[in-house]
């Protein structure tokens, strides 16, 4: 058994018009930059099913132009996550997860299930939400990760919750939001948030430096402590993990470097 889980760096999405001839070869044709990005990137949060619908096809196309060990990670509807009453999204979590994203087969990452700030942490209703998420799905096994972003969640309960369902809570560094590094689940999923376009790298060197010992710190079964936490007096199980961390929104022109980065201080 390996000492470490597998450590994959990436980006959300593929799309974006600065990065042709920036982080893609200028002239490389639109249909082609998945195929480019994929072997240039571990892992791709895809933003585009939080607002709708893909069709099993889609998926299917996206896995064929991949190659193996590359994962996506897909932002599940925000139908389900921006309920009123969570407990009543079931019909909603049912329509994402069946809408054909098995079709991925062993490129599907973990689901993140993303909450509005405005969204309070009410332990009985999020207790509800999580029971309504599987852990299979057509054969295959369910990873879900879940980003809350109202302070009314930096409580022990809310660890508890995720840890009772096997959820990873979504180490978010962001400069508004809750930023929780507690380990919750079997995976550890971080969103980096701070980076500037200012910096060839997104993030600065030494930053990349000190994001690569706290992923090493995860993948290996441990908790960084430098990091903050809502529920200090638990410790995780001391085992290998498989960790996703993703150069997101701040400094997206320069995140596909980041990632890249960032990823061979941890190979």
């Amino acid at each position: 058994m390996s000492s470490s889980g597998i450590i994959r760096v990436g980006i959300g999405g593929w799309t974006f018009d600065p990065w042709e001839g920036h982080f893609y070869p200028a002239g490389l044709p639109k249909k082609r930059q998945l195929e480019f990005a994929s072997r240039a990137l571990k892992v791709i949060e895809v933003n585009g099913t939080y607002y709708g619908s893909q069709k099993p096809e889609t998926f299917a196309k996206w896995a064929s132009e991949v190659p193996e060990g590359f994962v996506f990670s897909l932002k599940a509807s925000r139908f389900a996550t921006n309920k009123k009453v969570l407990a009543e999204a079931g019909e909603s979590v049912e329509r994402f997860l069946g809408q054909g994203l098995t079709e991925l087969g062993d490129h599907l990452g973990p689901i993140l299930w993303q909450f509005m700030p405005t969204k309070k942490f009410e332990p009985e209703d999020f207790d509800a939400f999580l029971s309504l998420l599987p852990q299979m799905r057509d054969g295959l096994a369910l990873r879900h990760a879940v980003e809350v972003r109202h302070p009314s969640f930096l409580v022990p309960e809310f660890a508890a919750l995720a840890r009772k369902h096997r959820v990873a809570v979504v180490y978010a560094e962001h400069a508004d939001y809750p930023e929780i590094a507690d380990v919750t689940g079997d995976f550890v999923y971080a969103r980096l948030q701070k980076g500037s376009d200012d910096i060839e790298t997104c993030y600065a060197p030494e930053t990349l430096d000190r994001w690569a010992g706290h992923l090493k710190r995860w993948a290996g079964g441990g908790e960084p402590a430098d990091l903050p936490h809502i529920d200090p007096a638990h410790k995780p199980e001391v085992r290998p993990r498989d960790v996703y961390a993703f150069f997101i929104t701040s400094g997206k022109v320069n995140a596909p470097n980041g990632a890249q980065a960032l990823q061979r201080r941890v190979d």
